[in-house]
């Protein structure tokens, strides 16, 4: 009967922890410097300060930029910055008869709230292009600390 060779003791092996990327196991501690670590904070940071300054720059150059919203066949022009400021109304006199001033608020409103909706599609272009279109908005406003 031929015997078979004494295995060695297993005890003094390090863990690998299962389930972990190579590199955050039991061996070299958080990165371990082998790959799939942990991301380089450093770098990250640096990323997040340009962007701020970025956006702080693009959210700047917004307070220059005007839209201008024409309703009601020319009755109503509104003016607004791309903010979301109103900046001007002008009514047309011809607009105005005293027995329908209800239609003529409409019609304000209604300028009103199409200036706003195009100064907010101006600021999302704008903004987007330094976001890379990511939505800070839905990220919570958790955000604007860090984004400004």
């Amino acid at each position: 009967m031929a015997k078979s060779k004494p295995r060695k003791p297993r005890g003094n092996r390090p863990k690998q922890r299962q389930g972990l990327p190579p590199g955050m196991g039991g061996q070299g501690g958080a990165g371990g410097g082998t790959g799939g670590g942990m991301p380089d904070m450093g770098a990250m940071m640096a990323q997040v300060e340009k962007m701020q300054a970025d956006l702080a720059d693009a959210k700047e150059s917004l307070k220059d930029v005007t839209v201008i919203a024409t309703v009601g066949g020319g009755m109503v022009t509104v003016t607004a910055t791309a903010q979301g400021e109103i900046t001007a109304i002008e009514i047309d006199p011809e607009a105005v008869d005293p027995d329908d001033v209800e239609m003529l608020q409409d019609v304000v409103v209604a300028g009103v709230n199409e200036a706003l909706r195009m100064a907010e599609a101006e600021s999302e272009e704008r903004l987007g292009g330094v976001t890379g279109g990511m939505d800070l908005g839905a990220m919570g406003a958790g955000l604007d600390g860090l984004l400004g």
